[in-house]
């Protein structure tokens, strides 16, 4: 390494072989992060004007930083051309990168993670890079939390309880409301075997819910406190650990989800008194399919067997199991909205080496949730592209239930880009093999977005009849989600048919439902947020600017690019001018070209 650009905290450049140029000005730094976190080079008139609009001559001064930015690189990197690029060598580490696309194990050695990026420098006078900056800064606290996370299971996992409960203690410090890191840290005191301070911890946690959310610890809290430690049964042995694994999963398909998960935690503790490293793993990875996939709110402690599961794999060279435990832990990370791990473990799996890699069947689900990640993010070109290659591999591997899932994400993105007749078919077709094969607990979903496709065909009765089928379903199967979905639905058919009221409430209802549970998909609630800003501006809604603040914050920090936009344009027509500016500098970065097209259209 010849040079180091730390940009959290207090920003500096740092060389091994002696002092570094410091920066004179702080809008150097500004262009520095600017460039470094944009997805596509900005023009020089569009960073003359986004940082220098107040100076006498914004391009003599936006060259003067440029060249303070090349005296600090020096041979390790280059800044110029129009637009601007800035290109760096491989020897320059950069805590941003490392951050959104490292692992764990080097980010926690980062002494600034979880300071704010360019911490207590302001720019007055540059509302537009205000916004921006305040939206990179959620994005990396974010992301910094999630590597304290999983630098906890991490450490969980290789038997370093003492580390792992150091991090997720600091976890819990930038975020308190999250259950998670919660029932994490309570796991990490009953592992070290101090009951006492996991019931202390159960208690702030407690408080600190009620008083702040008004609700109650949920299911991934209790089973952390109340996890069983079995002493040793001295009848671990190959058969019996195969055969509880077999009961396991057969009672979870047949819907005794409970009694399923209980013999597959039996299996867990059995296979590891047998000490048999494939076994170990295999019953890790059942179990912990079941409790992300069957069992709500159970993702954390699926996590938990998954990095458990992870280490032995790696430590017994189980290449092709790593390659379906990186699948399902980038699986919880879609979910959880932390989009930047989660192409870290997808891809991960996608390039373990081809002798010992991904099964189809595996390829063809992280492809697909890269797939389904590209769209929450809003790179639609790419969310077509990932997703059309998953429908291809599931079909090749015989997986008829991936194959459903990708058409219903692909649908979504037709339904997005406006191309209704493309998702209507995809749509249908993912609703057709979900009844020819039966799997109801899925239908709601493709069900709901087929109703938002006779939405926009203005089909009032055609989408109610789909939101009410999906509704009534989704109730029946107990799930957040799809009654979330679904009852979105219902709201913008009472709003068209004249029902303001009732849309409100209903809208209401529907975040409730989604985000019942500590493991919600969090898309979705940005999702039906979007939809209260929009009906709340239409109807001049007295919480609308709260809505929109609540929608801002959830996107930026997730890094949902069209609902950050969208967030931004809700509050410019609400009479904040410096958010029609930010829109159109967030958009302008963005080089999908299906995105932009949306974007043109908002």
């Amino acid at each position: 390494m010849n040079l180091a650009v730390q940009l959290l905290g207090r920003p500096q450049l740092t060389r091994p072989s002696g002092p570094a140029y410091q920066f004179r000005s702080r809008k150097s730094w500004a262009v520095l992060a600017y460039l470094m976190l944009g997805e596509r080079p900005p023009t020089r008139a569009r960073l003359a004007a986004l940082l220098f609009s107040e100076a006498d001559d914004p391009g003599r001064a936006l060259r003067w930083c440029l060249a303070e930015i090349r005296r600090g690189l020096g041979e390790d990197g280059s800044v110029d051309g129009e637009p601007v690029v800035l290109t760096l060598s491989q020897s320059v580490s950069t805590d941003i990168d490392i951050i959104l696309r490292g692992g764990w194990r080097r980010a926690i050695e980062l002494p600034e993670l979880g300071a704010d990026l360019l911490e207590g420098i302001g720019f007055p006078g540059a509302d537009s890079f205000a916004i921006w900056l305040l939206s990179a800064q959620r994005r990396i606290a974010a992301a910094s939390e999630a590597l304290l996370h999983e630098g906890a299971l991490g450490s969980m996992s290789r038997g370093d309880v003492d580390a792992a409960i150091g991090l997720a203690v600091r976890a819990i410090g930038m975020n308190p409301l999250d259950e998670h890191h919660h029932a994490l840290l309570i796991r990490l005191y009953r592992m070290a075997g101090d009951d006492a301070r996991a019931a202390k911890q159960f208690a702030a946690c407690t408080e600190i819910l009620d008083r702040e959310l008004g609700v109650a610890p949920g299911p991934a809290v209790l089973a952390a406190l109340q996890e069983v430690r079995s002493p040793p049964s001295g009848t671990a042995d190959r058969a019996t650990v195969e055969a509880l694994i077999e009961a396991g999963s057969t009672a979870v398909a047949a819907g005794a989800v409970q009694p399923g998960v209980q013999s597959l935690r039996t299996a867990v503790r059995l296979a590891d008194e047998a000490d048999i490293a494939a076994l170990r793993v295999e019953s890790r990875i059942t179990l912990a399919e079941a409790l992300v996939h069957s069992l709500r709110g159970y993702d954390e402690e699926g996590l938990a067997e998954l990095y458990e599961a992870d280490q032995i794999a790696l430590d017994n060279d189980l290449l092709g199991a790593l390659s379906r435990i990186r699948a399902e832990i980038g699986y919880v990370d879609f979910l959880r909205a932390r989009y930047d791990r989660a192409f870290v473990r997808l891809t991960d799996t996608l390039r373990l080496p081809p002798a010992a890699a991904a099964s189809m069947t595996t390829s063809a689900k992280a492809t697909t949730y890269l797939g389904a990640v590209a769209s929450d993010q809003a790179d639609y070109s790419r969310a077509i592209e990932l997703l059309t290659r998953a429908i291809d591999l599931s079909r090749s591997g015989g997986d008829l239930r991936m194959e459903i899932y990708a058409l219903s994400m692909l649908g979504r993105v037709h339904l997005f880009l406006g191309d209704l007749d493309a998702a209507a078919t995809t749509l249908d077709t993912s609703i057709e093999l979900a009844e020819r094969d039966h799997w109801l607990a899925f239908l709601p979903w493709p069900q709901a977005l087929r109703g938002e496709v006779q939405l926009s065909r203005r089909d009032i009765a055609g989408a109610s009849e789909y939101f009410q089928q999906s509704f009534a379903r989704a109730c029946q199967l107990g799930d957040p989600c799809w009654e979330g979905i679904s009852a979105r639905g219902l709201a913008l058919v009472a709003d068209a048919l004249g029902d303001s009221d009732t849309a409100f409430r209903t809208l209401a209802d529907a975040r409730l439902r989604s985000n019942r549970h500590a493991d919600p998909y969090v898309w979705l609630d940005g999702y039906i947020l979007d939809a209260q800003c929009t009906l709340g501006r239409r109807h001049a809604h007295p919480d609308t600017a709260r809505w929109v603040a609540e929608l801002r914050s959830l996107s930026s920090r997730t890094g949902m690019r069209e609902l950050t936009i969208r967030s931004l344009l809700h509050g410019a027509a609400l009479g904040n001018a410096p958010d029609a500016a930010a829109a159109e500098l967030l958009a302008a970065d963005i080089s999908d070209e299906q995105f932009i097209l949306v974007v043109n259209q908002l």
